[in-house]
């Protein structure tokens, strides 16, 4: 399926110039080869397959979204309309960055579970309406949410206040909390999700055993699987451990000038080939609970060892 993209904004919070997310939608195209397309390079969606499930992709901290696209890309071309965005704003402590953004008093104790940690996922999805091109094409009762590190996180600790989604999932992503928001060390807090969980992990993750004290613990206590196991409840959760892989696999090109890859592991294995084996499953998942396609997630049993409940 030929994919395009085209980009977007969306009003998620914040003062200005801090407010405005920019999109980037990814969508199944059909070239009519009209004088309109050589001209403006816009292709129209393909409607043969609509209305398009839709899947928005929340970013790590300080990863720019271009870094996801052969992910996106790939989502896409299985019949989906796969959002990324780059919103700056305030992270913490009065520092900026791009985030997806964190509503951190909805993360204490006294306020988590009452609402969304992430309220840009709503006005994500609210903008994509403006969008003319894509008119009759979103079926937004069909919604998938995705993110790496912490976009992951906030999409477990928000999936369930959004409308219409029927699916998550996440790499290098764990909903154990810090120490600094009033949890106990080691709390592992329920997701908030309403249906099926795919998480990955890779056995070379260094960054989430470089922020163990945050959660005030001496090692990285593999929160991602207490994740999986304490977390979540959903019969058709899966666990995919790739092996080799460290925490930045999913996105290429790794930036060494932002984020925290120097904390990263060395990987053990091709990340080409692991992004490719994680981004396999991640469709497969997809197709299944989102579109309701009779497809079965498995994965390459040398790549990545698949825990179901």
């Amino acid at each position: 399926m030929n994919v395009r993209s085209l980009w977007w904004s969306a009003a998620t919070g914040g003062a200005a110039p801090f407010g405005t997310s920019h999109l980037k939608v990814y969508y199944p195209a059909r070239a009519e080869g009209t004088d309109a397309e050589r001209l403006s390079g816009v292709i129209p969606a393909d409607p043969a397959g609509a209305p398009y499930p839709v899947v928005v992709f929340c970013s790590g901290v300080n990863v720019e979204q271009a870094v996801y696209r052969p992910l996106a890309a790939r989502i896409a071309a299985a019949g989906f309309v796969v959002v990324t965005f780059d919103r700056v704003a305030e992270l913490f402590g009065g520092q900026y960055g791009l985030t997806p953004g964190v509503d951190l008093d909805a993360a204490r104790p006294d306020a988590y579970g009452t609402r969304p940690t992430c309220p840009a996922v709503p006005a994500v999805l609210a903008a994509l309406g403006g969008i003319d091109l894509l008119k009759g094409m979103l079926d937004l009762d069909r919604v998938a949410l995705g993110g790496h590190s912490a976009g992951g996180t906030v999409v477990l600790q928000s999936a369930r206040f959004v409308p219409g989604v029927r699916a998550c999932f996440g790499y290098g992503a764990h909903t154990m909390v810090a120490t600094m928001l009033g949890w106990p060390a080691g709390t592992v807090l329920p997701a908030q999700v309403d249906g099926p969980v795919l998480l990955g992990v890779g056995t070379r993750d260094g960054v989430i055993a470089g922020s163990a004290d945050r959660y005030g613990r001496d090692d990285a206590s593999d929160p991602v699987t207490r994740t999986f196991t304490e977390a979540l409840r959903d019969p058709r959760d899966l666990l995919a451990v790739v092996r080799g892989a460290n925490h930045f696999a999913i996105a290429d090109p790794v930036d060494p000038t932002a984020a925290r890859a120097f904390l990263d592991r060395t990987p053990g294995t091709d990340p080409a080939e692991a992004r490719r084996a994680f981004a396999d499953l991640v469709v497969a998942f997809l197709r299944a609970h989102v579109r309701g396609d009779d497809v079965t997630p498995s994965a390459d049993p040398a790549l990545i060892d698949l825990r179901r409940r």
